[in-house]
């Protein structure tokens, strides 16, 4: 399996057959060279904001974490790490807040941060 790009930004726009230009002015960028930032969006040449990340999920009607597949893959599989990591370090009382970190690190671990545990049911 080929694994995802950084961004899907680019094969988004041009769904909607949006210009850079247009797609900056939606985002709110202002003055010359505003779909500069588009395109250094689009090539990863910069990380954008997390507003304008959301105004892209808005633009384009999908998930942030599918507009950034690559990344999101990347940031989950370190944070998946950490948390073999921290479950390892933490100790294992017995009680019922301790339950739950155990198992949303669990979670974590496995690569499932699609499920989310409802305190109150731990």
């Amino acid at each position: 399996m080929s694994s995802p790009l950084p961004n899907y930004l680019q094969t988004h726009r041009n769904r909607l057959a949006l210009s850079q230009e247009e797609v900056a002015f939606l985002l709110g960028f202002q003055g010359e060279g505003k779909a500069i930032k588009v395109c250094r969006d689009e090539k990863f040449a910069r990380m954008p904001t997390l507003e304008a990340a959301l105004a892209y999920e808005v633009i384009y009607d999908r998930p942030v974490s599918e507009l950034f597949a690559g990344l999101h893959q990347q940031i989950e599989k370190e944070v998946a790490a950490r948390a073999k990591i921290l479950t390892f370090r933490k100790d294992r009382k017995n009680n019922r807040l301790t339950a739950h970190k155990r198992q949303a690190l669990t979670r974590l671990a496995a690569g499932q941060s699609k499920s989310f545990i409802d305190p109150q049911q731990a």
